[in-house]
Parts: C-alpha cells; sequence; structure tokens
C-alpha cells in the first residue's frame, strides 16, 4: 500500500507530506482546493508523463516521493530484482523530481532508473481512476488480457504452452521470409560470407592462438633479458659456497642436534623440504635456461602472425573465438543459402507440422476463455445489480479474425469485446459507445470489482468516478467502494456524501492564500465532528443548519452499521 507522500513545489501545493493507511480514504474540498492535483502528483510518481508545467511559479523544481509496503511475494519484488535493485524490509519507495526545464530524473529505492522502469514498476503498485481512466477498460484491445487474468487459473497454463509454440512459429516464418524474399540480396550475401569463410578457414586459426602467440614474441624479444637473468639465479644457487651449499649446511646442522630437543625436529623437517624443493626448482631453471634460443626468423614469423590474426579480428571479432564462432555461424548461413530450394521445402514442412500444433493450441484457449467468460459475465451482471443496473446485459463477443492467412497472435486466435445493453429492448453495443457518464461510472466500478482482485494492484486511486450519479445509486456505489478496500487500499476524491460517509480515514483539502500573495494547499486529517461539518457542507451547500447536521450524523451512523 502507499504509507507517505511527499511533495514539494507542484502546481499550487508549497510542500506536504501526507500518511495513508489501510482501507478507505477519502478526500474531500472545495472545488479548486487541489484535490486532483494530488492525484496527478502520484500520476507522475507512477511514471506519468510530466511538464516543466506542473513545477511551481517561482521555484527550480517539482519533488515528488512516495513510500509503499509491499509482501515480499508481490510482483513487484521480482521486477527489482530484474533491473538490479535492492529490496529490504518490505519496502518501495519512489522519487520523481521535475525540473523547470521539464528535465525529470526518476529514482527507485535511491538508484536512478528511466522513466519507463519507472512505469513498469508503478503499474504493479497503483491503479488510478479519473474520470475519464475508466476508457481503459473499454478499449478492445485490452478486453483479451483482462479475460486471461480473471481466468489465469485454468488460462494460464495453457498461454504459456500456446504462447512457447508461437515462438517456434514465428521463427519458422522469419527463416522462411528470409530465404524467399529477394533472391538477388542472398546471391550478394552468399558472395560475401562465402568470401569471409574462405578467408577465415585459409587462416587456420586455433583457439587461444593469439595469446600464445603473444606470450612467445615476449620471450623472443627479451631473450638476452631472459637469459641474463636465468644465468645469475642460477650461479647464486648453484655451486659451491653458494644458495643451496648454505641451506644444506643449515640442513645437517639441524639434523645433528635434532634428537636432543623435539621441538627441533619439527624445524629440521622444514628447512629439509625447503632445500629439496629449492633443489629441484634450481634444475628446472637451469633446463629452461638452456633450452632458451635466439630465433629472428622465429620472432619474425610470430609478428606477421599477429599481424594477420590481428586484421581478421577487425573484421570478425575481438578474439580469436569470436572469429571461430563467427566462421560457424556464416558456415551454417552458407550451407542454408547454398542448399536454400531443400531448406525452403524443409521449413514449409515444419511450418505445416507447428501450425497444426499451433491450431489445437489456439483452439483449447478459445474454449478455455469461452468457459471462463460465461463465469465473468454472470459475475458482472451481480456486481451491477448492487448498483441498480439489473435491466443491463453484459456479454464477451468473440470475433473472427479478418486474416485467414495469418489467424494466430501472440495470445491465440481470439479477438474479443465487450459488448453491453443498458435498456430493455436496445442491442448490446462496445463498451465505448454505452450512453451517459453516470451509467459509464457504475459500469468501470463493477468491472473493476472484479477485475482488481485478479490483478495484484497494490493500491487503487478513484477521482471523482462518482460524477453523473445521486440517490439511492449513489448510496450503492458508496457501498462498492468501501467493499473494494476491504483488505486492501482505496482512495477516493469525492463529491457524494455517501461515498465520503463510508471512509475509514476523511483527508480534507484546503487553500489559503500566503502573505506573500500567493495560494498553497495543505491537507488535514478530519475528526468525527469535522467530518459531520465536512459531510453537512456536501449535503447542503454553503448553508449550515441543524438538520443538515442530523443528516450528516445519520449519514455517517448508517455507514458505520453498514461496515460493521
Amino acid at each position: 500500500m502507499l504509507a507517505e507522500l511527499s511533495i514539494r513545489n507542484f502546481a499550487i501545493i508549497e510542500a506536504i507530506t501526507v500518511s495513508f493507511e489501510r482501507g478507505l480514504t477519502v478526500l474531500t474540498g472545495e472545488t479548486g482546493a487541489g484535490k486532483s492535483i494530488i492525484i496527478d502528483a502520484i500520476g507522475l510518481l507512477v511514471g506519468g508523463r510530466g511538464s516543466a508545467e506542473f513545477v511551481r511559479y517561482g521555484t527550480k523544481k517539482a519533488e515528488i516521493e512516495g513510500l509503499f509496503h509491499i509482501d515480499p511475494a508481490h510482483p513487484t519484488v521480482q521486477k527489482l530484482e530484474d533491473i538490479g535493485i535492492e529490496f529490504t524490509d518490505d519496502m518501495v519507495v519512489l522519487r520523481r523530481d521535475i525540473s523547470s526545464s521539464g528535465k525529470s530524473i526518476c529514482r527507485v529505492n535511491g538508484k536512478l532508473v528511466t522513466l519507463g522502469i519507472l512505469r513498469e514498476i508503478g503499474q504493479t503498485l497503483i491503479d488510478i481512476h479519473g474520470q475519464h481512466e475508466h476508457q481503459d477498460l473499454m478499449q478492445s484491445d485490452k478486453h483479451l488480457s483482462l479475460l486471461d487474468q480473471f481466468g489465469d487459473g485454468s488460462i494460464g497454463p495453457a498461454l504459456i504452452e500456446y504462447r512457447e509454440i508461437y515462438s517456434r512459429f514465428k521463427k519458422i516464418q522469419l527463416q522462411m521470409r528470409n530465404l524467399t524474399e529477394n533472391e538477388q540480396q542472398m546471391a550478394h550475401r552468399l558472395d560475401l560470407i562465402q568470401y569471409q569463410l574462405e578467408e577465415i578457414t585459409k587462416a587456420e586459426l586455433s583457439p587461444n592462438e593469439d595469446e600464445e602467440l603473444m606470450e612467445e614474441k615476449m620471450r623472443l624479444g627479451n631473450f638476452e633479458k631472459l637469459f641474463s637473468a636465468l644465468q645469475d639465479v642460477y650461479h647464486s644457487l648453484h655451486g659451491d659456497n653458494k644458495g643451496l651449499d648454505w641451506v644444506g649446511l643449515a640442513m645437517s646442522q639441524l639434523e645433528s642436534v635434532s634428537d636432543l630437543d623435539e621441538e627441533l625436529k619439527s624445524y629440521h623437517e622444514e628447512v629439509a623440504n625447503q632445500y629439496y624443493l629449492l633443489e629441484e626448482t634450481v634444475g628446472k631453471l637451469n633446463t629452461y635456461r638452456d633450452q632458451l634460443e635466439f630465433d629472428p626468423a622465429r620472432l619474425d614469423f610470430v609478428e606477421e602472425r599477429l599481424n594477420e590474426i590481428q586484421v581478421l579480428k577487425r573484421k570478425y571479432g575481438e578474439s580469436v573465438e569470436e572469429i571461430l564462432e563467427y566462421a560457424a555461424s556464416i558456415e551454417d548461413e552458407v550451407d542454408e543459402l547454398v542448399n536454400r530450394e531443400d531448406r525452403v521445402e524443409e521449413l514449409e514442412s515444419d511450418l505445416k507440422s507447428i501450425k497444426a500444433d499451433l491450431s489445437v493450441e489456439a483452439d483449447n484457449l478459445t474454449g478455455l476463455r469461452k468457459t471462463v467468460a460465461r463465469v465473468l459475465v454472470d459475475a458482472i451482471h451481480h456486481e451491477l445489480r448492487d448498483l441498480y443496473m439489473e435491466k443491463t446485459k453484459f456479454a464477451i463477443h468473440f470475433n473472427e479474425i479478418d486474416n485467414k492467412n495469418e489467424p494466430f497472435h501472440k495470445s491465440g486466435k481470439d479477438d474479443i469485446d465487450f459488448m453491453i445493453s443498458t435498456n430493455p429492448g436496445e442491442p448490446l453495443k462496445q463498451l465505448s459507445k454505452t450512453a451517459s457518464g453516470g451509467e459509464l461510472s457504475r459500469i468501470m466500478l463493477a468491472l473493476k470489482s472484479i477485475f482488481s482482485r485478479h490483478q495484484g494492484i497494490t493500491s487503487i486511486i478513484f477521482d471523482e468516478v462518482d460524477t453523473g450519479v445521486s440517490g439511492r445509486v449513489a448510496q450503492a456505489m458508496a457501498e462498492k467502494i468501501q467493499r473494494l478496500s476491504s483488505g486492501s487500499q482505496v482512495l477516493v476524491i469525492t463529491h457524494l456524501p455517501q461515498v465520503a460517509a463510508m471512509a475509514d480515514h476523511h483527508l480534507y483539502i484546503s487553500k489559503e492564500e500566503t502573505g506573500e500573495g500567493r495560494t498553497k494547499t495543505s491537507v488535514g486529517n478530519l475528526s468525527n465532528e469535522e467530518q459531520i461539518e465536512e459531510l453537512g457542507r456536501m449535503i447542503s451547500g454553503a448553508e449550515m443548519t441543524e438538520l443538515t447536521k442530523k443528516h450528516a450524523r445519520e449519514l455517517l451512523l448508517q455507514a458505520n452499521q453498514i461496515k460493521s
């Protein structure tokens, strides 16, 4: 859930910090006080489009920061791990700064991220619905994914299996397209890669050859220095009165007294071990020195070979291994292009086979979706009845895909529309063609009541989605929003007293003029008595009477009885 929100120099907001709780939080206040501005700030915090116009006049930048508490199993945690952001104490902190020049800086848990990553993470934390945001639910291209989310238990595994086959299907299609689209281009490509393959093959490279040649070049180029140093080492250790003699003498002396003290035996053993190791090393160094020889012809060959390899590196890879890998890849391509006709026939056969498998999996998905669709339709009808839309008919229409040559897409072969008829006798129409704003608000709330359970969103925000409703419908919407907040977090901006009365937490947004002639917004928690005053204002407008207060108390009492 969203636990705390801090906003500085944003529009008419100078500086506010608001703490939020679970359950239903209602934000009310006079028109223009800044209620929607707070929601705009949250929208920017989770990746919305920003501009310099949001920065408070006369300041350098707007700052928005939000603290979220989430469960370790929440989808956000996996996204954080994928991009290397640390997650500790079950907290996520989002921050966004917008400068007066319009530049935006985004951070997640203190780490700089792109706006795209901020949006990707933000979408898993908050779902914002404004007066027109419900248009998202009415876009046909979103309906299939919503149906799949609702029926994830049965549709999910089948969709994963389908997509694995679809991925292979698209890969074969691409290979066929590359082999059949442009013969002249393929002929040029074949000439090029045959020349490249011949050049690499002719070089007869071996793995790590460049590294071995560099080592040999170092030895050959520094022959005199190597020989002189090894000569000095050998003569320092081997010979009369040299290093080994003195170590041998020390070993003999320790041996002669080791019977006198147990501790000296261990010292004798250590010195003896070192003597024999040093003696062995001297022998190896002597052999290495004797094998050294200065060979100018070999040095020339090594340098020429390294130059040859360097030319190939500039063309085909940064190392010999990369060059050989490239050669292997173009060898396969040469074979494919030379035997193009046979390869096309083979791919056509593969495509026919995989297309048959794809069709079976797509049909299975369609069957599962139609079963889930019937359950979803019943669930939405139930939600609509609660909102006094019992005569409204909702349906899910499965459309035929027009393209017969390519009937499949990444989610199957289905194309669906959510259809609705709000009045008896009227035909079913697409949601986008449904009539009044009040009807749209109720339909949207009914859909959200269903889909929010399956989307894993931490917090849901409604910005005046109750516009255009009143009376018993307003009461029904209030109860629906309250139930939606049970066990989660819902934030609502409302002008309806019925919704405000359902609040578990009531915040009042106000604005005032400062001594400098500027306007600033402030947020305060309402006490029980202050909440009654605010409900009375929402019921009657400017004039407050005892009757209005009585009505407000009754409304609050009724709301508490419904909640309990």
